[in-house]
């Protein structure tokens, strides 16, 4: 199994920053894709960036690329989501995924169905 505990949730002003935290514990090393996903009341869950840790590859959904950036410190068993440029739409409640399985179907870094552990979440509130 796989803990995250997410972090650095906060209310800011449109334009503001904030950085995002994932610590993972447990069997970290089985981890083969982590992801940030988001949701606003209302709406459905969305895949904000995510990789597969075998690759170099980024992914990121159209409306956070060139704000938002996924990256990971190994020795930490972290995982970041720096947000600059924040605008009132990128509030939600912001979830941590990772997925330790290594069979079965994939369905890419930005899709829920991917993951198999999942953290409480951290609140990112933007005002205008």
């Amino acid at each position: 199994q796989v803990q995250l505990v997410e972090s650095g949730g906060g209310s800011v002003q449109a334009g503001g920053s904030l950085r995002l935290s994932c610590a993972a514990s447990g069997y970290t090393y089985r981890i083969n894709s982590m992801g940030w996903f988001r949701q606003a009341p209302g709406k459905e869950r969305e895949g904000v960036a995510g990789f597969y840790t075998g690759g170099g590859r980024l992914y990121y959904a159209d409306s956070v690329k060139g704000r938002f950036t996924i990256s990971q410190d190994n020795a930490k068993n972290t995982v970041y989501l720096q947000m600059n440029s924040l605008k009132p739409e990128d509030t939600a409640m912001y979830y941590c995924a990772a997925r330790a399985e290594p069979s079965g179907s994939w369905y890419g870094p930005l899709s829920a169905a991917q993951y198999d552990s999942w953290g409480q979440g951290t609140q990112v509130t933007v005002s205008s």
